[in-house]
């Protein structure tokens, strides 16, 4: 199971904080501004490198990463990245939150679930694999974060459920995420179809309005009665 703690090395300027427009000096001047805060210290404006940011956040571990914030002056601390927003339009950075990370204190990350395998009830009885669950929360130290949690669901058939119970970890690692939750399972090709608003839709439209027969049945009846009973009284003038 690979870590989350690369040998990374995000090079960083300090800045001085401003309103919007100093933020579009530093985007015009190829950079992305960032803020570092954490561990108890005062908070930090900074411009980083955009290319060195989506490094990390395209690597294995993504956002996860640990790495190692490069200050002008020398001086370096671990972080990593908690916050990032991109452009809607061109996709590019925009600000960067960094968070100081103490190596002997423990933190709370989300982590994605990786499936492997082909399930016993896809292969062998025709089901769909569906994955509930993407991400599991889990807590331990910034060097045991694990880039994903692998799970075999070959095992897998029809009516059984993989939770997050059944997440393989070790010592290190644990699970925040309720336990009972359920992370995959297989279903059958015809729940997949009637589970379907298309499905639902055309099976309400096909069926008879059974009411409407009921209650026309019963006029239609009560008009007979009274038919009837207008003749009884014809025959008894």
């Amino acid at each position: 199971m690979a870590t989350a703690t690369e040998s990374n090395v995000l090079d960083a300027t300090s800045r001085s904080a401003g309103n919007k427009n100093a933020a579009r000096r530093v985007r015009a001047g190829g950079k992305v501004p960032a803020v570092l805060y954490g561990a108890g210290r005062d908070a930090i404006a900074l411009s980083l490198d955009p290319r060195q940011v989506s490094r990390i956040l395209h690597s294995a571990s993504g956002h996860n990463t640990i790495f190692d914030l490069a200050l002008e002056g020398g001086e370096r601390s671990k972080a990593m990245i908690v916050d990032w927003q991109y452009e809607p339009i061109k996709g590019s950075l925009l600000h960067i939150d960094l968070k100081r990370i103490a190596m002997d204190q423990k933190l709370k990350v989300m982590v994605p679930i990786t499936l492997k395998g082909e399930a016993a009830g896809v292969k062998q009885e025709g089901g769909i694999l569906e994955q509930l669950m993407r991400e599991v929360e889990i807590e331990c130290l910034p060097s045991d974060i694990p880039s994903s949690i692998e799970v075999d669901v070959s095992h897998l058939v029809h009516g059984t459920v993989l939770r997050v119970s059944d997440l393989p970890h070790d010592a290190k690692l644990k699970f925040l995420s309720d336990a009972s939750r359920p992370v995959a399972h297989v279903i059958s090709i015809k729940e997949e179809i009637a589970a379907t608003p298309e499905a639902v839709a055309a099976e309400a439209a096909a069926a008879p309005a059974e009411p409407e027969v009921i209650k026309k049945g019963k006029q239609e009846a009560e008009g007979e009665e009274g038919a009837e009973a207008a003749g009884d009284k014809k025959e008894k003038k």
